[in-house]
């Protein structure tokens, strides 16, 4: 039998496991980082897996840490995924209206429409003179940035997303001047459908 301090470890190891894990929506497992974080680092450091905790915006995930030189590589645990064009222009623009809303002094969540988000898409795709086709794409888009953990589409309201904090992890200050010098000088150029 567990003692309460191993249940709450192997809670929170098993959360961290399956996605992100976010202060205001798993709070248990949120809890249990936070008071046996140590033994959480101490399971996950045997397979080169570090523990990734914001504590100022809520959040926690796993992330591969970087093959040492000499090291036998383990296998991945946590896995690489390719975004297609669209999923990674839409992540880059959303990372970079989440910096404008903070910037701003939106210190809550930023809660977009769908029809707001198209507007911010629609410059990157070749259908941009058909807004149902747009707005068609950005949902199907905003469908595999869900599965990252990137937006969370609000209960009961299919056309409203939270853009969660976590996509600053994954989309850096670095990562978004690069990625907006191309957006730049694509957005100059006739727009194409690249998948």
């Amino acid at each position: 039998m567990r003692t309460p301090e191993e249940q709450a470890t192997a809670t929170a190891i098993i959360a961290l496991m399956r996605g992100v894990v976010y202060r205001e929506k798993d709070e248990l497992a949120w809890a249990a980082l936070a008071r046996h974080g140590g033994a959480v680092r101490e399971h996950f450091d045997d397979i080169a897996v570090d523990v990734v905790i914001d504590e100022i915006e809520g959040y926690a995930f796993l992330a591969s840490r970087a093959e040492e030189e000499g090291e036998e590589p383990l296998p991945r645990l946590v896995r690489r995924r390719t975004l297609t064009y669209h999923a990674s222009v839409l992540a880059v623009l959303l990372r970079k209206r989440l910096a404008e809303f903070e910037a701003n002094g939106g210190d809550g969540r930023l809660v977009l429409t769908v029809e707001q988000i198209a507007d911010l898409f629609s410059v990157f795709v070749r259908e941009s003179t058909n807004a149902a086709k747009i707005a068609d794409r950005v949902v199907v888009t905003l469908k595999q940035l869900k599965e990252l953990g990137f937006v969370h589409e609000l209960r009961g309201q299919s056309d409203v997303w939270e853009v969660r904090r976590v996509i600053k992890a994954y989309v850096d200050a670095q990562t978004m001047g690069d990625f907006d010098a191309a957006l730049s000088e694509y957005a100059a150029s006739t727009p194409g459908d690249q998948e």
